[in-house]
């Protein structure tokens, strides 16, 4: 058990004598359990933060049954190419009859999304449905890193497209415009 001694009690050598004082013993153990019965309350009920992630959903893919390519309107679809050293290449519809494109762009409110919101709001009046929106396709290459196809998802949440795609594939027209083209230096 344990005890808290609150004093010896004795007399001094001053030679008076003094009486001697009871010593007050307080058990601790009580309180000792209860301490760590509710330190491991507290660290069992409580939710630990969790690591912030994108949620990113990808269809499964079945072996069995090959997929048929999607016919998409390509005066619907924007296709944007992340390369190398913060480089991005935009068209609107077909490579090789695009509508709009293909160019360079910068990333951020005066760049790329100015240019979402302006495509979007040309393919609602082209649709005339909500529903049909715009769909963006992004190429990310293999020179890109992870922090431009970051951002370019969050433009798409910022600029309220619903409608895109992870695509790392590219044709070979694709990857010789991403490669000539000349990088444009990205505000930090």
């Amino acid at each position: 058990m344990a005890e808290l001694n609150t004093g010896d009690g004795g007399g001094g050598k001053g030679g008076k004598v003094r009486s001697k004082k009871q010593n007050s013993k307080v058990d601790l153990t009580a309180m000792v359990d209860l301490a760590f019965l509710l330190i491991t309350f507290f660290m069992l009920t409580t939710t630990l933060s969790k690591p912030q992630s994108m949620d990113l959903s990808l269809p499964d893919k079945n072996p069995e049954k090959p997929e048929k390519p999607i016919k998409v309107d390509e005066n619907r679809t924007m296709t944007v190419m992340l390369g190398a050293d913060n480089k991005m290449v935009y068209y609107m519809g077909l490579l090789a009859t695009p509508i709009a494109g293909p160019k360079e762009i910068a990333y951020g409110k005066d760049g790329i999304r100015k240019e979402l919101l302006l495509r979007k709001k040309t393919v609602l009046q082209y649709t005339g449905d909500k529903a049909k929106g715009i769909i963006v396709i992004i190429k990310p290459t293999k020179k890109s890193n992870y922090r431009n196809l970051v951002d370019i998802l969050d433009e798409m949440a910022i600029s309220g497209v619903t409608t895109y795609a992870i695509v790392p594939e590219f044709t070979p027209e694709e990857t010789k415009l991403i490669d000539k083209t000349p990088a444009v230096e990205t505000p930090q």
